[in-house]
């Protein structure tokens, strides 16, 4: 099956998340199926992406990595990313 046509499944920990002011919406989805990694992405007010190059096992996983950037980067670092990549 062609991965165009597959259904994406949402995490639950997915939603907006302010702190310090600053709003970004956490989108942590995959492919639907038990065995698909999870993909996380961080989108800003200004529609910058930022997506991590990594896959998680779980959405828990996903949702500490984005955690843990904001507790190293602060999460002003998400604002007007326009494509970053992360490792």
């Amino acid at each position: 099956m062609a991965t165009e046509n597959r259904e994406l499944e949402h995490s639950p920990l997915s939603g907006i998340v302010t702190r310090d002011g600053i709003s970004v919406d956490v989108q942590i989805y995959r492919f639907a199926g038990p065995d698909e990694p999870w993909q996380l992405e961080v989108i800003d007010h200004e529609g910058g992406s930022t997506v991590w190059d990594y896959r998680f096992a779980s959405d828990k996983h996903a949702y500490r990595a984005f955690n843990e950037a904001v507790a190293r980067e602060g999460i002003g670092s998400f604002v007007s990313a326009q494509g970053k990549l992360l490792h």
